[in-house]
């Protein structure tokens, strides 16, 4: 298992859809960061930023359950251009929103099903989403150098 991935937090079901959506999300020019705190105080599943500069989001659902018991997903659009869900083939994809993008995946990768509508994020929203992200990636990156620096 990938630690960069898992926090301890997300069942294996959850690690797989996450590696195949960000394969496919690789694949499609985004760079991603999992498990990324928001302004809200709310952490996404997966974040990527495109050359673009496109903001999206995809929270990761691996099972009916986890779906119905977290319906704090809605306020994740107002982070992202672009708002998805991701899911293996055990979850029945007429279950999902909607207004929500739908990407099935498994371990070795993902296909999208379905495209979101897109949202224009507000300029200073796009700086500090993409400022979190920034930084975030470089912590990541500075913490497999160096284990032992704090913080």
């Amino acid at each position: 298992m990938n630690l960069a991935l898992a926090d301890g937090r997300q069942s294996e079901a959850a690690l797989s859809i996450a590696r195949g959506s960000r394969r496919l999300l690789r694949a499609l020019g985004y760079s991603t960061l999992t498990e990324l705190g928001l302004s809200d105080g709310r952490r996404a599943d997966i974040v990527g930023v495109g050359g673009d500069g496109t903001v999206l989001i995809v929270e990761v659902k691996s099972s009916i359950a986890d779906f119905r018991a977290d319906r704090k997903w809605r306020d994740y659009a107002a982070h992202c251009d672009l708002l998805y869900f991701a899911i293996s083939d055990a979850t029945p994809a007429e279950i999902m929103p909607e207004e929500a993008g739908l990407i099935l995946a498994d371990r070795f990768g993902a296909a999208i099903l379905r495209e979101p509508e897109r949202r224009a994020l507000a300029p200073a929203t796009r700086r500090a989403m993409m400022l979190r992200f920034a930084c975030a990636a470089a912590d990541r990156l500075h913490r497999l150098a160096d284990p032992e620096t704090e913080g």
